[in-house]
This record gives C-alpha cells, structure tokens and sequence, in this order.
C-alpha cells in the first residue's frame, strides 16, 4: 500500500494522487483491491451493482402515485421531474435533474424501497442524483460514473474516520454535509477537475452546511430530509462548479470534517435526530406526529 495514502485524511489522498498522476478513483480502486487482496475488475463489479441499484430508484421513484409508508410523503419528484422535463426550470437540466433525482431516491426510501445508504438512509437521494445527472446531462460514461463513486467513498470513509455519519451524533451536517461532500468530489473529477479541485469541493460543501440540525417531524425519515436530500445535491453542484472555476476553501478539507465533528459534540441532543427539537417541535410538526401515530407527542 502507498505509505502516503490513508483514509485519516483527505490531503493525503490528494497528495498520492498528485504524486503518482492518478485520478483519485483509480488509486482509490487500486488500493482497495490491495487491501481485501482481490482483482481490481472484482471491486469495480461490487461497486457497478451499487451504481446498478442507484439506477434502479429513478422511474419507482418519480412516480405520481408513490407515498410513504406513513402517508406524509410523496409524489414531490414527480412533480420536479415534470418541471425539469417541460423545459421551464428556473435552473436548466443539471440543476432540476439533480434535484429530480435526489427526491426519487429518498422518497423511494420513505416508501421502503431498496436504496443504496451513501453514506447513510436519510442522505440516500444526494450522491446518486449528481452522478446518475453528470451521466444523463453530460454523456459521462457509465464507467466513469462507478469509477467517481470510488472517489465519493474515499470521502466518506476520511469524514467517518474522523467525524461522524450519523444524524443520532452530528446533526444532519453529519448526514447531508457528508453526502454533499462525497457528491461534490465526484462531480467535480467527472467534470475533469484535479485532486486539489476536489479538496476544495468537499471543503466548500461541508462549510455551506455545517451546522445543519438533525429535526425528523414525528421521528421519521421524511419531513424535512427528503428536501434537504435536494438541498445537498444543489449544494454539491455549488462546491463543484466553485472548484472548477479554480476558487479555493481558505479552510483545508480535513479541518473542515474536524471542525464538523465539533460543531456536532457542541449541538444539543434535541437536535440529533431524536425529533426533540427543529422543525420536529413546531405546532405543525406535533400535529403531524399525531397524524401518525394516532397520540399527541409527549
């Protein structure tokens, strides 16, 4: 294994890339196949059945009839799709594609679908909406859509190892500030950019989010993270298009995700997922617990 590459720091990553003039995916890969002591054709096979899955969330997902199982959700990425589709979108085909996909994951998610947790259920919509757009819009080819996934969990596993995936201990920041930032590294090497332009992209979405709360109404994964699943594949379009254009974070990446798991230690417990606080404590989101389990929250 290279002795400079290790998944406790991003800069590292960055630095064996820049070094041995490899994408990050390809040493990525590369690595992983070293490690468990397999083929590198072996992991891209397990990896191109995760992108297979992802896939297979859009046309159950975008239909107008799905709702959840508790019948809070539902039917909100059809309507996007419609939008995007109708040529009138605010934001043109990237951006309403992106935001299209990312509600037909999570919504398929709500509805007990199968959905790839990347990095975890709530944020399921995020990375898949920006690599599945990037191929849709464009023509990146599918082989470079599996191979940036490579890139994205390398994120993931730097941000887990030193911080936190779950909303239970950081806040949603740990949730769609981590899939933000997995979606912005693999945008912006399937956009051509250079390891340090994904350093910057995964720095810039995790300060544009830092801080988010984790407040599910009624205890569910549905209101409102199935928006914020759209927040977070805009915000990694956002940290994309900002290192492409050769904008840098004057916070490193790694010091970011530092700075994240801080940020979530200081936060209160009302606001880690345990529907305390946030949105889950307004009038209107008591009601809706009610709705859902027949009783007044206590």
């Amino acid at each position: 294994m290279n002795p400079e590459f290790s998944f406790y720091s991003l800069s590292s990553i960055i630095l064996a890339a820049e070094k041995s003039g490899r994408t990050i995916s390809s040493l990525v890969l590369s690595e992983q196949a070293e490690e468990l002591q397999e083929t590198e054709e072996a992991i891209f096979s397990r990896m191109e059945k995760q992108y297979r899955v992802m896939e297979e969330c859009i046309e159950p997902g975008t239909k107008e009839t799905i709702r959840s199982t508790s019948g809070l959700t539902g039917g909100d990425a059809f309507k996007m799709r419609k939008m995007s589709e109708s040529g009138k979108s605010l934001t043109g085909p990237v951006l309403s594609g992106a935001l299209y996909r990312a509600l037909a994951v999570s919504e398929l998610n709500a509805s007990m679908g199968r959905i790839v947790a990347a990095p975890t259920a709530g944020s399921c919509g995020i990375l898949p909406a920006a690599v599945l757009t990037m191929q849709a819009e464009k023509n990146i080819s599918r082989k470079d859509c599996v191979l940036s996934l490579f890139t994205a969990s390398a994120v993931g596993m730097v941000i887990s190892n030193n911080a936190s995936l779950a909303g239970s201990e950081g806040g949603c920041q740990a949730e769609c500030g981590s899939a933000a930032a997995m979606a912005a590294a693999a945008v912006t090497e399937l956009a051509g950019g250079t390891p340090r332009m994904i350093g910057n992209a995964v720095a810039i979405a995790i300060k544009n989010i830092l801080g988010l709360v984790c407040d599910p109404v009624a205890g569910l994964v549905e209101i409102p993270c199935i928006k914020r699943n759209a927040s977070g594949v805009a915000g990694a379009f956002v940290a994309a298009e900002l290192a492409l254009a050769g904008i840098e974070s004057a916070i490193p990446a790694d010091e970011t995700i530092l700075a994240m798991k801080k940020v979530g230690n200081m936060m209160s417990s009302a606001l880690k997922e345990t529907a305390e606080g946030g949105l889950a404590a307004t009038p209107t989101g008591k009601k809706l617990y009610e709705k859902v389990f027949g009783t007044e929250k206590p």
